[in-house]
C-alpha cells in the first residue's frame, strides 16, 4: 500500500460512526455525510478532486477498471482506495453519461482491502463492511474507478 492509499484508509476509518444525511451539503460535512460527499471529502485530503455526486464521480473521475470477471473474482481486480459504484436505492440516474450503456450508478464505496469496503449508508452512517455485505445491500458492483 502506498502513502496515499494509507492516508485514505486511515482518514476513512477515522470517520466510522459519522451519521448519514442524504444530499449532505458542504456545511454539513464532516458532521454528516452521504456516500458521495464521503468519498469527495476523503479524496480532497490528498488533493484529488472528485465531483460532488456519485453519478458524476463514476462518469468523470479516475480510470475505469475492467469488470469482466465474475463477482466471485472481483477482489482480484481491486486495489486499496478504488471506488466501487453500485446501483443504490436512491440517487439520480443518467445512463447517457456512459455512452448509452445502462450502468445504473447510485451508490459509492471505497475498497479498503481484505474484501472490505467503507461507505456512508442509511441508516448506519459511515461503516466498514465486507464486500459481500455491501453487495447484498446495494447490489452487484456496476463499475470500479481507480483514482490513485
Amino acid at each position: 500500500m502506498n502513502a496515499n492509499q494509507e492516508k485514505i484508509i486511515t482518514l476513512a476509518r477515522s470517520l466510522i460512526g459519522t451519521p448519514y444525511k442524504y444530499a449532505a451539503k458542504p456545511e454539513d460535512i464532516p458532521q454528516y455525510m452521504d456516500c458521495s460527499s464521503f468519498t469527495q471529502y476523503i479524496y480532497k485530503q490528498i488533493d484529488k478532486g472528485l465531483p460532488r455526486s456519485t453519478l458524476l464521480q463514476a462518469a468523470q473521475a479516475g480510470k475505469k477498471i475492467s469488470l469482466t470477471a465474475r463477482s466471485s473474482e472481483l477482489k482480484a481486480h481491486l486495489e486499496t482506495g478504488d471506488l466501487l459504484f453500485f446501483r443504490g436505492s436512491k440517487g439520480h440516474y443518467d445512463d447517457m453519461l456512459f455512452l448509452g450503456k445502462a450502468v445504473y450508478i447510485g451508490h459509492v464505496a471505497i475498497y479498503t482491502g481484505n474484501n472490505k469496503a467503507i461507505h456512508a449508508t442509511s441508516p448506519k452512517g459511515v461503516v466498514e463492511e465486507s464486500l459481500d455485505q455491501v453487495t447484498k445491500e446495494k447490489g452487484p458492483v456496476a463499475m470500479i474507478k481507480r483514482i490513485i
